[in-house]
């Protein structure tokens, strides 16, 4: 090229960049803040700090980025802003893709995201999630501060410097392609609150378990989250990395799923265990959108039943308070996660995931907040004390009780463990003071296993291994048995080998198990010859009960107001425990089901209860009948007429069966099958057919498939020809649990 040309070339370039020139950015978009951009459609433009010369953003060239070039917002990428949390959002673009920053700091674009969930990596942050926050430069527009590094958007990537971000402005649009999500297959607005009484209207659901995915490690050995940051493709994701090829890792699953039908024995139990797989086809692992298997409560344990959209669905429905207990088990983690059978993200401990779950709780909080639009303005409200209840459920949101039910808890473990504290007196009231600081109000004193407070709770099977591995002692059983009711504590004994009472239930352990953790198969390997001992027929209880520490406890949890769980407690602590309570003239609560005759009612307790499932075309109406027993045995002992659910969803126990199909739960043919749409009790709902991503659900052949099916149940019973009068004490159900924990309170006072 000769000098004329070059010049030539040069003088057409200049005169192509003024043709380029600077673009006046527009004035700032109204808006009302950072949090009122949720789940909805913008194009975005930036600035360097102190300039007018703005561009849009859009795909690079190649589309593998994103720069600032658009000159209109027309060209300009038209992004859904998916909130993660309360203001931090996913930019998800026309053509399905996220806005990232990658590690050397340029926008990048992605379809797929990873997450902490699929790595199985506890520390890991997304590059998708950005900050918006009000800029530093122009107080009428905004920054974007990038989650995972903290570093700022500019106009050319990530600064370091806030004072180099990029002021940024949203402008309203259309064309968006909207993030994934679940339908509610609801609509309508939630608009009774109480009874012309003033009592608060709605069902409890005294018992749930919705972060059980964050127990056991937090990995996969329980599958599927109430909800992610990244949304429903990382919350609920195909479960073949954790459960295996056709569900064959799924170890738990499969051991609780099998027995509770009785359909399995030792043997199969301990091949499964040896070998890491389970002997046959489990389950179908699809998840979002195909949702081939699962969720479904009633027929698998292990796989989320609450995400926060079916819960959503339920609240619709008439659930006004609800009692979310963080639950886990370490010994049956250790035994998952030390054989290798599936991964953990942290510690198998049981107060490690009780604290994971308690944040997780307020965490979801702040997920709802954000996609309605700011904080406090979600439907799901943790509550601390029932004034609190009462007013979040008269505005017509769902109330939530924070709860721990897990078996070493406090860590304070049967037998004292090297690297924890004394568990004393002290020890205990510091514990109480903490968890009672950070929202818990319902405790069990004991769950499975035994610990410093009581023996435990005497169920058989699977857990009396677990209990061996988790003390070190034999089992304590013994055929000389209170006459008590009791949930767990009964029946045979399966692993009869194991068992041989001790005299001193605080007594040291006879069998180290110290390396179960890191070697379970090899730990108990030596113990085979018991295990296959074969079982003890009969009516078996535990030879211990309550502690005095555990008496402690119990005076504690009084003198704070706080609710007493005591269907864990194994006969003699059971009966323990009540002779404190009444002395005390205290409440407790008992969500599996038992009401000791009636005594439970007598103090101002609560019990649970279901609706039935079969219809009787002879006897319209017994579906209703189990709740009217309840209420009418509650009223006679001075308590509150209202009975409310207890599912355990998450708590593997299953949920209600359909009463159509070849997995019917019932013995005669049934007719008058639930049909859409249908309206809610209250009437100010329409519930149509429901859907999870691509599967269409049947109520009638698969029950109640997850808890947003609750509106199903209900108007079952209504096709039994249950009238909404006899429905109505289910619907004071929220009234009578919170009358319980007001007399708490107010004994509690007088202590």
């Amino acid at each position: 090229m000769n000098r004329r040309s070059i010049w030539a070339a040069l003088l057409l370039g200049t005169m192509g960049l003024a043709c380029e020139g600077p673009v006046e950015r527009p004035p700032p978009p109204e808006h009302d803040g950072v949090y009122s951009f949720a789940n909805g459609c913008y194009a975005m433009d930036a600035t360097a700090p102190g300039s007018d010369d703005t561009r849009w953003l859009r795909p690079d060239e190649d589309g593998t980025g994103f720069v600032f070039t658009a000159r209109e917002l027309a060209e300009g990428s038209r992004f859904f802003l998916k909130p993660s949390d309360l203001g931090t959002y996913l930019f998800y673009d026309e053509e399905e893709q996220y806005l990232v920053a990658d590690d050397e700091g340029r926008l990048a674009r992605r379809a797929e995201l990873m997450s902490d969930i699929l790595l199985v990596d506890d520390s890991f942050v997304s590059p998708a999630e950005w900050e918006l926050e009000v800029s530093s430069s122009d107080e009428a527009r905004f920054q974007l501060r990038h989650r995972r590094t903290g570093s700022y958007l500019a106009r050319d990537g990530l600064v370091e410097d806030e004072a180099d971000a990029a002021v940024i402005a949203l402008y309203e649009t259309d064309g968006c392609a909207e993030h994934p999500e679940l339908t509610l297959d609801a609509e309508g607005a939630v608009e009774r609150t109480t009874f012309d009484d003033g009592s608060v209207f709605g069902f409890v659901e005294t018992h749930s378990h919705m972060f059980t995915n964050l127990g056991f490690g937090g990995g996969g050995i329980f599958h599927g989250a109430p909800f992610h940051r990244l949304g429903v493709e990382h919350a609920l994701p195909d479960c073949t990395q954790f459960h295996g090829a056709e569900g064959r890792a799924d170890f738990l699953g499969y051991g609780y799923d099998q027995a509770r039908g009785g359909e399995i024995d030792n043997d199969t139990l301990l091949t499964a265990l040896v070998t890491g797989r389970v002997p046959e086809f489990n389950h179908h692992t699809e998840g979002y959108p195909e949702f081939t298997d699962w969720p479904s409560a009633h027929f698998s344990s292990t796989h989320q039943t609450q995400y926060y959209r079916w819960l959503e669905r339920a609240w619709m429905g008439g659930l006004r308070l609800l009692v979310q207990d963080a639950t886990t088990n370490e010994a049956i983690c250790d035994l998952v996660a030390g054989e290798g059978i599936q991964p953990v993200r942290y510690s198998c401990n049981d107060m490690v995931a009780v604290d994971r779950e308690i944040e997780a709780a307020y965490a979801l909080e702040r997920y709802i907040d954000a996609q309605e639009g700011g904080p406090g303005r979600g439907w799901f409200r943790i509550v601390t004390s029932p004034a609190e209840a009462r007013e979040v459920i008269e505005q017509g949101k769902l109330a939530v009780i924070l709860g721990i039910e897990t078996s070493n808890l406090f860590d304070c473990f049967s037998v004292p463990r090297e690297g924890f504290p004394t568990c004393d007196a002290d020890y205990v009231r510091e514990q109480l003071d903490h968890y009672h600081e950070l929202g818990v109000r319902v405790i069990f004193p004991v769950h499975k296993y035994d610990n410093a407070f009581s023996a435990g709770d005497g169920m058989k099977s699977i857990i009396e291994l677990g209990n061996f591995v988790n003390s070190g002692h034999w089992s304590s059983f013994t055929e000389d048995c209170p006459d008590v009711p009791t949930v767990f504590d009964r029946g045979s004994v399966t692993f009869g080998g194991l068992n041989m009472p001790r005299d001193t239930y605080l007594a040291p352990a006879p069998n180290d198990m110290s390396d179960f953790p890191d070697n379970p198969v090899d730990t108990i390997t030596p113990f085979l010859s018991e295990l296959m001992a074969g079982s003890l027929e009969g009516d078996w209880c535990q030879t211990h009960g309550m502690t005095e520490l555990g008496e402690t406890l119990m005076g504690e949890l009084m003198q704070r107001g706080m609710i007493i769980e005591v269907d864990h407690f194994p006969r003699r602590s059971y009966r323990r425990a009540f002779e404190l309570l009444e002395a005390a003239d205290y409440p407790a609560a008992g969500t599996h089901g038992t009401n000791f005759d009636g005594r439970i009612y007598a103090i101002g307790g609560v019990s649970k209860t279901g609706l039935g499932r079969c219809h009787d075309p002879d006897e319209p109406g017994t579906t209703i009948r189990r709740i009217q027993g309840r209420v009418t045995l509650r009223e006679s002992m001075g308590g509150y007429p209202a009975e409310g659910f207890g599912f355990d969803l998450n708590g593997f126990a299953g949920a209600p069966g359909p009463r159509f199909g070849e997995r019917s739960v019932c013995s005669e043919p049934q007719s008058d099958p639930v049909t859409y749409p249908f309206e809610s009790y209250a009437g100010d709902v329409t519930f149509t057919e429901p859907r999870v991503g691509n599967r269409t659900l049947d109520f009638n052949t698969e029950g109640m498939v997850h808890i947003g099916l609750i509106p199903e149940l209900i108007e079952d019973a209504r096709h039994d020809g249950v009238t909404d009068e006899e429905l109505e004490p289910l619907f004071r159900s929220a009234e009578g649990y919170l009358r319980m924990w007001e007399q708490a309170e107010a004994r509690a006072a007088e202590m």
